[in-house]
């Protein structure tokens, strides 16, 4: 059971802190509700009954938010590359409400949108949706604001995003200067 002052993890919604646990009557049921505030100002009712089965935990603690910005700075774990199914794999990581996950879900969907330009719309809302997430919790548990923890999670992204990608296309234009070196092109041969 959680108490009013509580910062708590409700998935798929993010951090908040319990503003109260009031009883409220609802389709002719009365049952306790934790009133969660979540970033934005919104009001969260979770019944207090079912809050465990629906996955409203504690949020982290400051060693493990460490751990969590030392997911942002690997690699992406490998995806689908259909974007539907990628969709629907981060759906389901999401929905664990594993603060881990959400953030391998930052990491992985921001380094598409960097190859690739741009994501499919609904790839796009996923994206927001989880770095809002992982930025509520990240700032209550780093006793942050808003704007520092942003700016933590994109700079842990675009390092890493250099360090496993730039590197990477760096190789393919090497070997393109190359093979133009050896077998020049241009484009007059043709007339």
């Amino acid at each position: 059971m959680f108490n009013v002052g509580d910062n708590i993890v409700y998935p798929m919604h993010g951090a908040g802190t319990i503003n109260s646990i009031e009883e409220k009557e609802i389709l002719g049921e009365k049952q306790q509700y934790y009133i969660i505030k979540m970033p934005g100002e919104v009001m969260i009712m979770v019944p207090t009954a079912k809050a465990e089965s629906m996955g409203v935990r504690n949020v982290i603690d400051k060693q493990n938010a460490n751990s969590v910005l030392n997911v942002l700075e690997k690699d992406e774990t490998e995806m689908s590359n259909n974007w539907n199914k990628r969709y629907r794999e981060n759906l389901d990581k999401m929905k664990t409400g594993d603060i881990y996950e959400v953030a391998d879900v930052v990491r992985n969907l921001s380094f598409k949108q960097k190859e690739k330009g741009s994501l499919s719309t609904w790839e796009k809302k996923m994206l927001t949706n989880a770095k809002q997430i992982l930025v509520s919790e990240l700032v209550l548990a780093e006793h942050s604001s808003k704007d520092e923890i942003e700016k933590l999670i994109d700079n842990k992204i675009d390092m890493s995003f250099k360090e496993y990608r730039v590197e990477t296309e760096a190789k393919i234009d090497l070997q393109q200067n190359a093979v133009n070196k050896f077998i020049p092109f241009d484009g007059a041969a043709n007339a």
